[in-house]
């Protein structure tokens, strides 16, 4: 039986040297039958000469950087392989990484979506996703964040996939849509995994496919940009994808974390909802609202925090 092909996408900007050192573990991958578009985001740094080395990539260059969404749909448009993976610039993937993705995507039709075990690159013991995770307040955080490896050795379906190192299925891809690129980047992976919720698709976590990944490589974690960013295009998921039924609940937990970071002093999660309130408009246009199957318990607003205090820990 002949393998299924696989298109391999990997955005960069600006990401020279993790970009090569992503490059030398693909090179190891022990499935063979895949073809790798690099879209390189209107880097300044010589990556594109850096790629001329390497005539098995296909290479797309943006003048300017349009966004990881935008990125990643380019390279998934330029390609024609039955499943499609995304790999971050700044993830280095083990060699059975991809192998294992495609054979639980293989086990189940219904399974449109795979979810790598991505660790600390500095850390390797430690989790930094097994999968998306979310709760009925729209809270979507990375599984297991800042948690031994030792407890995420079991696969299982999950909410969706981090687009950090992902494998989607082009069939669901196709009925469903690609990553909304006005998000530019940060939360189009949840917005397109609630979308894959709501169609009916699963998503299935794959402890053996394992990522190193140094995390935020690009905008730096806790960057004012990434929180704005993040928090704007929270409010568009929410818009676009959640049940009238769940807003009250979804707004009561939403002001608690603004004010708990305004607590903090900390502007830019309010500036960033601000702004999605502001650009609201198109995305009640694309309302096509659902709850999402699989969701995590809700806590009490007081123990929110609790999830990001393992991200700083980590």
């Amino acid at each position: 039986m002949r393998r299924a092909t696989v298109s391999l996408v990997v955005p960069t900007w600006n990401g020279k040297e993790r970009l090569l050192r992503c490059l030398e573990a693909l090179s190891r991958q022990t499935y063979g039958d895949v073809s790798t578009v690099v879209v390189v985001n209107g880097s300044e740094d010589g990556t594109v000469e850096a790629l001329s080395a390497y005539p098995w990539l296909r290479v797309i260059v943006n003048r300017r950087n349009v966004g990881f969404a935008a990125a990643v749909n380019q390279g998934i448009r330029a390609s024609d392989g039955a499943y499609v993976a995304l790999l971050n610039d700044d993830a280095f993937p083990e060699p059975g990484w991809l192998e294992a993705l495609v054979r639980a995507m293989e086990e189940d039709d219904r399974v449109g979506a795979c979810a790598s075990l991505l660790v600390f690159a500095q850390r390797p013991g430690v989790v930094q996703s097994a999968g998306i995770a979310m709760d009925r307040a729209a809270i979507a955080w990375d599984r297991l964040r800042g948690r031994p490896v030792t407890e995420a050795r079991e696969a299982c379906e999950v909410f969706g996939a981090s687009a950090g190192a992902a494998l989607y299925r082009r069939s669901m891809l196709e009925r469903i849509g690609l990553f909304d690129e006005r998000f530019f980047a940060y939360l189009e992976d949840v917005d397109l995994a609630w979308r894959a919720q709501i169609a009916g698709w699963d998503c299935r976590y794959v402890p053996d496919a394992l990522v190193r990944h140094l995390t935020s490589a690009s905008l730096g974690e806790g960057s004012p940009l990434k929180k704005q960013l993040r928090a704007r295009n929270k409010v568009w998921t929410v818009v676009k994808n959640a049940p009238a039924v769940d807003f009250p609940l979804i707004l009561f937990y939403d002001l608690a974390a603004v004010l708990y970071t305004l607590a903090k002093g900390d502007r830019h999660p309010l500036i960033g909802r601000l702004k999605g309130w502001k650009g609201i408009r198109p995305f009640l246009k694309d309302r096509r609202p659902g709850r999402p199957r699989v969701l995590e318990p809700l806590v009490l607003p007081h123990q929110v925090p609790r999830r990001w205090a393992e991200w700083t820990q980590a």
